[in-house]
Parts: C-alpha cells; structure tokens; sequence
C-alpha cells in the first residue's frame, strides 16, 4: 500500500521527535526544539494531511462497509487523527514546546503501529484482490491529486 511508505517516514519523525525533546539531537534547546516543530508543519501540510484523506476518504469508508469487525478500530484512528491535528497545531505554543514534540512523537509511532498491526493485516485478509486494487487507486488518486495541490 501506499500509505505505509508514509508510515516510514512518520515512524522516523516520530522518533526524532522523541530525541530532540530529550536532548539527544543537535541543536539542542530552544533552537532544536523550535526546528523539530517547524519539521513536523512542514511533514503535517505536506504529506501527513494528505495521508490522512486518503486513509479518511478511501481506506477508512471500504472497511466500515466491506468489513465491519474494523469499525471499532477505524473509530479510534479517526480519534487519533483529530489529536494528531490538533497537536500539530499546538506546536506553535512557545511553551513547553518539548513535551509537546515528545507527546506528538510517542501519540504518532502508537497510530502507525496500529494501523500497520492491526488495520492494514484485516485488509490484507479479508479485501479481495479486486477490492484491494480499487482501493490503492482511490489513495493514489487522492495522494496524487494532493501533491498535484502542492505544485
């Protein structure tokens, strides 16, 4: 799927995010900090929200209707969609700046890890190849026609 080379990259911020909140990355302190938050506006506007439709617009839809022991779960990764937003968005805060990256960093690795264990292993066993294919077009579509946006 397309949405877990995404994940890769999250999983990667999200570890960053950890460190530099904790002191382990150059520069460290305020300008560290202040860097890491402008990276993660930066990941949100250009590929985590778009990330986001795809899964909101394509994945999420399919799964409620085609197979209905996911809705439980799609409820919570809506959830977690709605507190990654609004963390990302609080990040513009000139306080307590690092607890907020370590909070994004640890709530971001949680999500991904449960959509690639949980989510993406129900797909994979019970979407028909057919249904699996119809539904990486629609992502891609809206991944393309979100970087097409961007041009």
């Amino acid at each position: 799927m397309p949405l877990s080379h995404d994940h890769h990259h999250g999983l990667a911020l999200a570890l960053r995010c950890r460190k530099q909140a904790l002191g382990q990355i150059k520069p460290m302190g305020v300008r560290g900090l202040r860097e890491r938050a402008r990276e993660i506006r930066d990941f949100f506007s250009t590929n985590l929200e778009r990330h986001f439709q795809a899964e909101e617009q394509a994945l999420f839809p399919f799964m409620r209707l085609s197979i209905p022991q996911s809705r439980t779960l799609i409820d919570v990764l809506l959830a977690d969609h709605k507190k990654i937003r609004e963390a990302a968005r609080g990040l513009e805060a000139d306080t307590g700046v690092a607890k907020l990256l370590f909070d994004f960093g640890d709530l971001l690795e949680r999500h991904i890890r449960r959509e690639e264990r949980e989510l993406f292993l129900l797909f994979e066993e019970l979407a028909t190849p057919e249904e699996a294919e119809g539904v990486k077009r629609e992502i891609e579509r809206i991944l393309e026609r979100g970087e097409n946006e961007r041009l």
